[in-house]
């Protein structure tokens, strides 16, 4: 789902004197891209009344509203990890959208003092190469929780360390929303509150590190280790099939 901007009067809980443009030009280098940033948005819940989903759509309104473009996948019908073939077409459409993005949102619930299975299973079909391309490496990465009780940080702590094992650049701040079922209206629209104030600190952070870090991605990832083999042995090496 590609989503399109938000003007400010979409983000009634928002002072519009405090919500600063970004400087694009103070972040990006010389031959930077000019497209708009590019965030896909994952959540963790299929719930009629997802929280995390909702989290995620207000996230994705700030973003665009910062200048992003923004596209959110619908986890529905996403089979298991290796329960269908990687040509099964959810996978498909989520490595694309993977392959696409140049930087992400995770929200997940926490269930069980963690992150949900569904949550778990998009990130699990996310490949760490494709063909000796890899489509997270050097992405920026935001990740946010929601919680059915008192504020907890367990499922954020461990999108973190997925996020360093798919060698995405995760942004400093986060966001937990505790007793998330107060924090949302009728219509799935988060009320104004600190940990609002948290998601548009977030949003804002990601889209600064995503300009920043997007056109130098490429060197900022270059190691020695892959430099030493040659093409042949590296193409090998990185599409072995698992036994």
């Amino acid at each position: 789902m590609t989503d399109h901007a938000v003007p400010i009067d979409d983000l009634p809980n928002i002072d519009p004197e405090a919500l600063q443009p970004i400087d694009i030009a103070s972040l990006a280098g010389d031959g930077a891209p000019a497209h708009p940033p590019r965030i896909l948005l994952l959540y963790g819940s299929l719930r009629e009344r997802s929280f995390s989903r909702f989290a995620a759509e207000e996230a994705g309104r700030l973003l665009r509203w910062f200048g992003a473009e923004t596209r959110t996948f619908d986890p529905r019908g996403l089979p298991l990890p290796d329960a269908e073939e990687p040509d099964h077409p959810k996978v498909l459409e989520l490595r694309e959208l993977a392959m696409w993005s140049e930087g992400m949102v995770w929200s997940s619930p926490e269930r069980h003092g963690a992150m949900t299975g569904l949550m778990k299973a998009q990130i699990d079909w996310l490949p760490l190469s494709l063909g000796g391309i890899r489509p997270t490496q050097g992405k920026t990465l935001a990740v946010m929780q929601v919680c059915g009780g008192s504020q907890s940080f367990n499922a954020v702590n461990q999108m973190r360390i997925l996020g360093r094992w798919m060698r995405m650049v995760t942004i400093p701040n986060q966001s937990s929303v505790a007793k998330a079922f107060n924090e949302f209206d009728e219509a799935g629209r988060m009320r104004a509150s600190p940990y609002y104030n948290r998601i548009v600190d977030v949003m804002e952070e990601l889209f600064k590190f995503t300009v920043l870090t997007r056109s130098r991605s490429v060197y900022l990832t270059d190691r020695y280790s892959e430099r030493v083999e040659s093409a042949e042995a590296l193409s090998k090496r990185v599409n072995q099939r698992l036994i």
